[in-house]
């Protein structure tokens, strides 16, 4: 692993609120720092509404996590493109993060409880 990123198991309840509705909610979120950049807390898949995630063209490439699929989240008012992200097959050394989503945080509320 890239010695400039760490993963820990994230304590406490996150909830994850988009256009004010509550779409997610997990105990086991996990926290990724990478260098001098804010955490960003991932939450498995399971513990997300994932019907009301679209699947995106977009992708992009970390050279040290692998390549990222996003996904666009339709509320009652509103769709949030782009607005997460995950890495389906991250690289061997990164491998926790899979089955996980990460949250752009100018879009959706991510709020440890």
């Amino acid at each position: 692993m890239a010695d400039h990123i760490k993963i820990r198991q994230a304590p406490g309840t996150y909830v994850i609120r988009a256009d004010g509705a509550v779409i997610g909610e997990s105990t086991r979120a996990l926290e990724l720092t990478e260098g001098s950049y804010p955490p960003v807390i991932y939450v498995p898949r399971e513990d997300v509404a994932m019907a009301l995630l679209d699947a995106s063209d977009r992708q992009s490439t970390c050279p040290w996590k692998g390549e990222a699929s996003y996904y666009s989240i339709v509320t009652g008012s509103q769709v949030l493109k782009d607005a997460v992200w995950s890495y389906e097959r991250p690289t061997d050394d990164l491998a926790e993060i899979a089955g996980h989503l990460a949250f752009y945080t100018d879009r959706v509320k991510v709020i440890r409880n």
